[in-house]
């Protein structure tokens, strides 16, 4: 382990994360609590960071794919899963957004951890940042998400979409809407400036 990777712990599982990538925080935990997986599920983790959804969700789903701009995401991802003992279960894949995902393939569960933070300079965007910035209006990324989402979902599928109330969740249940799924807030928690929320959206 290099001394710019650090240790961190959810529940029964530990994640060593890489440097440049996201380090779990309030918004990962939030999320992991709110996400329910069933026996046999197939499971899709937008924005893997350290893998702590996907891992989360392998307990008991058939197959997840976890995916992440940063390569070394995706390699650290690799890593937990190994050292959580469910690399049997997890793909890890580098691109931005559903560019690794196949047309064909779908899933029960769409897990998003989405860079929410409205930032007025998104032109020196780092790997680091990827992680957070979400461009002036906090909505860069999760706008296009939202849009495309929906079609990877079985007919019973779900979305489950972490963002700030600095970037107007109201819009994201509109949007939702408009792709006929029903969303609604199922968690949240107040840090500092903002409100972090989880939105669900199913068919």
């Amino acid at each position: 382990m290099s001394s710019q990777t650090r240790r961190v712990f959810f529940e029964d599982c530990v994640f060593d994360v890489f440097d440049s990538v996201y380090e779990p925080a309030e918004d990962s935990f939030l999320l992991a609590k709110a996400l329910t997986v069933k026996h046999g599920e197939c499971v899709l983790d937008m924005g893997a960071g350290c893998g702590i959804q996907a891992i989360w969700a392998a307990k008991k789903a058939t197959k997840v794919v976890a995916v992440d701009i940063n390569p070394n995401a995706v390699m650290c991802t690799v890593h937990n899963a190994v050292l959580n003992r469910v690399s049997d279960k997890i793909g890890a894949r580098h691109g931005s957004l559903f560019e690794p995902v196949k047309t064909s393939e779908r899933f029960d569960v769409i897990i998003f951890n989405a860079p929410y933070l409205p930032i007025e300079d998104i032109e020196k965007q780092d790997l680091t940042s990827c992680a957070w910035n979400g461009g002036k209006s906090g909505r860069r990324v999760i706008d296009q998400f939202i849009h495309e989402a929906p079609e990877y979902l079985t007919s019973n599928g779900r979305v489950l979409l972490v963002q700030s109330t600095l970037s107007d969740v109201s819009q994201s249940l509109r949007m939702f809407t408009d792709h006929a799924l029903t969303a609604k807030v199922i968690a949240e928690e107040k840090v500092a400036f903002e409100t972090i929320v989880v939105i669900e959206a199913k068919r």
